[in-house]
């Protein structure tokens, strides 16, 4: 049992962890990609849009 932890001990500080910090900076990258500046405009200013009376609004 005790080597068990130490492996998983082990794996967590190193590899785990390395791979940890690249789903983050992929994230990163992906949420700052070029093609997404219309994307995130376009959700920044969904909540200003104003909906039709009849619940019909511009989609």
């Amino acid at each position: 049992m005790h080597d068990t932890y130490t492996f998983l001990r082990h794996f967590a500080d190193s590899w785990f962890l390395i791979a940890m910090f690249g789903f983050f900076a992929a994230c990163i990258l992906w949420a700052v990609r070029p093609g997404s500046r219309a994307l995130h405009a376009d959700a920044a200013a969904s909540i200003f849009r104003e909906r039709a009376p009849d619940g019909e609004g511009d989609q």
